[in-house]
């Protein structure tokens, strides 16, 4: 599977014949392949951009991922408490107790960005603090994140640089290889590729 170019992280989740492994997925600045094991489940949790899961800070997780110790009766450990792991029913739940022990720190990015005195490149290193990339990066994967979406619905590739900003067809093509790993042809083809976390975005900064 081809592992899309992200602005956040994500806490996955595999099992396979029984056997539960956890880990963290940092922020990503191009696509890679990630392997995908027969008879394996995967949950994902993403978090919003800016989020920070203590003692696991973004910034230091970018292009990594970090294994997480599971109990032998399969909890998951996040910063010295015991997790059940998270289900699609329940995961809401399982956020909220991340958030009321103190763990996940909600994003600030916004106002940060908004409102962070001094210059372009002052913003641009404190945006690199709190989330291991660029203000500039962000956009450029956010937008080829999109403009993937919009080819996989069948749109043209005219009509996604005309919406989305690129310069031209070879703006969008080189931003779709190196963010996304594939070409407008391989993603509108019959038997598409499989590609993470690859959904409608929206127009907010790392949706």
């Amino acid at each position: 599977m081809t592992s899309a170019a992200r602005t956040s992280f994500h806490l996955i989740l595999a099992r396979t014949e029984g056997r539960l492994t956890a880990g963290l997925r940092g922020p990503e600045t191009r696509a890679t392949v990630a392997p995908v094991p027969a008879e394996t489940e995967y949950l994902g949790v993403r978090f919003c951009v800016g989020a920070v899961l203590r003692p696991h800070p973004p910034a230091t997780m970018v292009d990594g991922y970090t294994p997480l110790p599971v109990t032998d009766r399969g909890a998951i450990i996040l910063g010295g408490e015991e997790f059940e792991p998270p289900t699609f029913e329940n995961v809401e739940h399982f956020v909220r107790r991340l958030r009321v022990l103190g763990l996940l720190a909600p994003s600030r990015i916004d106002r940060e960005w908004c409102s962070k005195p001094g210059s372009e490149r002052t913003r641009q290193r404190h945006s690199r603090a709190l989330i291991g990339m660029s203000r500039t990066a962000v956009a450029q994967i956010d937008r080829a994140n999109a403009a993937a979406t919009m080819v996989r619905a069948g749109q043209d590739w005219a009509r996604v640089v005309d919406s989305l900003g690129y310069y031209d067809q070879a703006h969008l093509a080189h931003a779709l290889r190196r963010f996304v790993g594939h070409s407008v042809r391989e993603l509108q083809a019959d038997g598409a590729p499989s590609v993470s976390f690859l959904y409608k975005t929206g127009s907010g900064i790392g949706s």
